[in-house]
């Protein structure tokens, strides 16, 4: 028995495994289309990138498509450049001063700097009812493992559905302004050969500034008016979650309702349901969800994205924190207000809570 186990110890040792080698294909790099025109005030923007392979060196990173030619053109002809940003590469913008016009159709156009040439499906603007009033409630949202929920403000719109048209809505969030308050009386520098034990270098200004921030849904709002076609109701339309910061004093935000079309309410809905796939076996397929976009010169090639004409209204709130009856731990900032990005000392114009 011991003479078969040095035999097969020799054996071992001199395998040889030979190196499997493959040749991976690289996936194409798709055209990915972002943005809408809408009937509020402009500038309206289109965002041009292109997606990445699964496991690519690149894969989460946003690769713009600059140097592209877009324009929007409506049912009558007149057409509308979008320049490109100079401060946010592969965002082009309309001029201030568009805006869609209701009962028009619209039609986006894209020229790539080789030549290549895109056109969306038209897409007409809806009329869209006034939000008849903005509320909220506060949501706690538990955290296996941990002693504190998450928690936010749950935005709920009331609208008066009209009855003479099948609606489609689509909320969105508009850039929020929130009163600031930080700790510069707790201001330490970084260790430095001047200052090597890191004591405390109070700042004398300022611990209170205006925030402006864009923040974003934590999922797609959506809704159709079967069940409440004509009639008044309440509808959750956005979420705002509680980092500590924004609900310290008082916390604004402006929320876009949009009509769009019956076909890009599906696209939304599909993306919708793939964006919260839990892993669980009552979950749709992953589907390749196509939209309204095409190459003029290769109609066989995918394009991903969706090009929305919607109508447009909004409405303001105002959010009281010490209304809230559940609020985050105040975070501490170390530091003058006036460095967070998007603070200043001064409250915008119409700030009027």
């Amino acid at each position: 028995m011991k003479r078969f186990s040095y035999i097969l110890l020799v054996l071992i040792g001199f395998a040889c495994i030979d190196p499997f080698t493959t040749d991976t294909i690289d996936g194409v790099q798709l055209l990915t289309v972002e943005g809408m025109v809408t009937s509020g005030a402009g500038p309206h923007t289109i965002k041009l990138s292109r997606s990445d392979t699964y496991g690519s060196v690149f894969e989460g990173l946003i690769r713009p498509v600059t140097g592209a030619t877009v324009i929007v053109r409506d049912e009558t002809g007149v057409v509308t450049f979008f320049a490109e940003s100079a401060d946010d590469r592969g965002s082009y913008n309309s001029p201030a001063s568009f805006s869609a016009i209701i009962g028009r159709s619209y039609t986006l156009q894209i020229q790539l700097n080789d030549g290549r040439v895109y056109t969306s499906f038209p897409e007409r603007v809806e009329s869209v009812p006034e939000v008849k009033s903005l509320g909220y409630q506060v949501l706690q949202i538990p955290v296996e493992g941990e002693p504190i929920p998450r928690s936010g403000v749950q935005l709920i719109a009331e609208i008066d559905d009209p009855a003479d048209q099948n609606n489609f809505y689509f909320w969105r969030n508009s850039p929020s302004v929130y009163i600031l308050k930080t700790r510069p009386d707790l201001f330490t520098p970084r260790p430095s050969d001047s200052n090597p034990s890191r004591d405390p270098q109070p700042k004398d200004c300022c611990n209170t500034c205006f925030r402006s921030e864009l923040v974003g849904n934590e999922s797609i709002f959506l809704a159709q008016d079967d069940a409440f076609n004509g009639l008044t109701t309440k509808l959750p339309v956005g979420f705002v979650e509680d980092d500590g910061l924004r609900f310290i004093d008082t916390y604004r935000i402006d929320l876009k309702q949009m009509s769009i079309s019956q076909e890009a309410y599906r696209f939304l809905r599909l993306v919708k349901q793939q964006t919260e796939i839990s892993g669980s076996v009552f979950d749709p397929p992953p589907a390749n969800i196509r939209g309204n976009i095409i190459s003029l010169d290769n109609p066989e090639e995918v394009v991903l994205g969706y090009f929305i004409a919607a109508g447009e209204s909004s409405k303001r709130i105002y959010i009281k924190g010490a209304e809230m009856d559940f609020r985050q731990n105040v975070a501490i900032v170390p530091d003058d207000c006036r460095v967070i990005e998007g603070a200043s000392i001064n409250p915008p114009i119409d700030w009027n809570p």
